[in-house]
């Protein structure tokens, strides 16, 4: 008797969860489309793309738009100029964000409250408002049509506040009984943050990593204004470069370099999303 009723409550919860997977299957599927148009849409001819009605799939399959993305650009080095500057600005603004974030969580110094108002009000003063100076500064240091501006504006931007503010909360629960423990054996306060805190941040790591990654891979704006030289262009300007001989958008290899930049966002989001949403989760432990 128990037996059959065992029985029955699982089927009911295999049921129940094939239901809910369904279900989630069904309201992603909105979600997903414009993302399965882009990369299918990559296999069309550029005649087919935009047929009426529209189709997901293709009628004649080609790579055409898969060859013209790489002799249309030098596609491969403005890959590589993404994932460098993607790679040098997360491993940054994990670095210096989480020493900030250290700091106004568990070191008293004067007016550190101020500070840290005064540094979250950076993150309402938008990008475009400071563009102007911020252009004059790097021309007059030389630097336009270098990569520098996009490595060291995301870094020192007010776009790293979101990822002090992150571990700042982070460090709010940090039990200060490993910190007064460490204290006692002699460890400064160096080597507290980088042999003990900080290697308990995995999951405030994983989400400024995966911001910071995305934030700096995916970066236009700053690249429209500083690069020139295709062969310096971010992923994102290359993008929107691909054009004939009579300045017609060619669409296929658009779509096609898009799909391919997708690649390493979706990796890096796959490999840390739990951490990703428990480091988010936490910032709201503590104020």
């Amino acid at each position: 008797m128990r037996s059959d009723t065992s029985l029955a409550n699982r089927h009911r919860s295999r049921v129940a969860t094939i239901s809910l997977y369904g279900l989630l299957v069904v309201v992603s599927l909105p979600f997903l489309y414009p993302t399965l148009w882009m990369f299918f849409s990559s296999f069309k001819p550029a005649n087919e793309i935009f047929l009426q009605p529209p189709s997901l799939l293709p009628r004649d399959w080609t790579l055409d738009g898969f060859a013209q993305v790489f002799t249309a650009q030098p596609f491969l080095q403005q890959y590589g100029n993404s994932m460098y500057i993607a790679t040098i600005v997360t491993a940054s603004s994990i670095l210096l964000s989480a020493m900030a974030g250290y700091a106004f969580a568990r070191i008293r110094f004067p007016l550190r409250n101020a500070a840290f108002t005064l540094m979250l009000a950076a993150m309402m003063v938008p990008t475009e408002v400071t563009i102007i100076p911020v252009f004059t500064a790097v021309n007059a240091m030389g630097l336009n049509d270098t990569h520098w501006p996009l490595i060291i504006l995301p870094i020192f931007g007010p776009t790293s506040v979101v990822s002090v503010f992150i571990f700042r909360q982070h460090f709010l629960s940090f039990p200060k009984e490993y910190e007064e423990a460490a204290r006692l054996d002699g460890v400064s306060r160096a080597g507290v943050f980088f042999r003990i805190a900080l290697p308990l941040a995995k999951p405030a790591i994983a989400a400024v990593g995966i911001m910071a990654f995305l934030r700096s891979f995916n970066m236009y704006f700053e690249a429209l204004i500083f690069l020139r030289t295709p062969e310096n262009f971010t992923l994102g300007l290359a993008i929107t470069r691909y054009q004939d001989f009579y300045g017609e958008q060619m669409w296929n290899a658009q779509l096609g370099a898009a799909s391919l930049t997708v690649l390493p966002i979706l990796v890096v989001f796959l490999v840390a999303q739990k951490q990703f949403v428990q480091g988010l989760a936490q910032t709201g432990i503590k104020g």
